[in-house]
């Protein structure tokens, strides 16, 4: 006789220490140690490229404006709670911030970046739960690689644009009214790693 497994709560989430990232992935908890030095750094790079243009009001002269983009939000899709590295929602569809200290409604746009200890839960487990979320695109970033792998959802899957890697300059939707310098994302001082 099998015993039934006992799910996750939101609760056994709050009880993980605050030196964890936690997260609620089908049913089973994940926590995942704080992300390493190049792992943080290409984050917030790129959130840092992302934000001055794009995190404004439609029409503000300095740049294309409309989108809200957030470092780490907790989203609550379903009774998943995912926690990815950044997020952004279209102003016309999040007209305002919650008051809570997560997001019910899930973003337009989703970035992971990835690391030896989240890619397989990364591309696994969230990749499908964003799809079946309807978030249009996502975008994997890989410090150790040196690549952007960039997504947009489809009908029933997920469609891959491009994979860019390097020190390459690029433009990337949902954001390609700007071009993106890649070799910022990874400049730590080290060599990338070969495959």
């Amino acid at each position: 006789m099998e015993t039934a497994r006992k799910r996750a709560t939101y609760q056994d989430l709050l009880n993980v220490p605050d030196h964890f990232i936690a997260q609620i992935l089908d049913g089973d908890l994940y926590t995942l140690p704080r992300p390493a030095p190049r792992h943080a750094l290409a984050s917030s790079v790129l959130g840092t490229e992302l934000n001055g243009p794009f995190h404004r009001r439609p029409g503000d002269p300095r740049g294309p404006g409309g989108w809200w983009i957030l470092d780490e939000p907790e989203l609550h899709l379903g009774d998943d709670v995912l926690v990815p590295d950044l997020a952004g929602w279209r102003r016309e569809r999040l007209t305002q911030l919650p008051g809570e200290a997560y997001f019910t409604l899930a973003p337009d746009w989703v970035c992971e970046v990835l690391s030896p200890s989240t890619e397989r839960i990364d591309r696994a487990l969230k990749m499908r739960i964003y799809a079946r979320e309807g978030v249009e695109w996502l975008w994997l970033v890989n410090p150790l690689t040196r690549t952007l792998e960039v997504f947009r959802r489809g009908e029933s899957f997920w469609q891959q644009l491009a994979v860019h890697d390097g020190d390459m300059q690029v433009r990337v939707e949902p954001f390609d009214a700007i071009e993106l310098e890649l070799a910022r994302w990874w400049d730590d001082g080290s060599e990338p790693e070969k495959p």
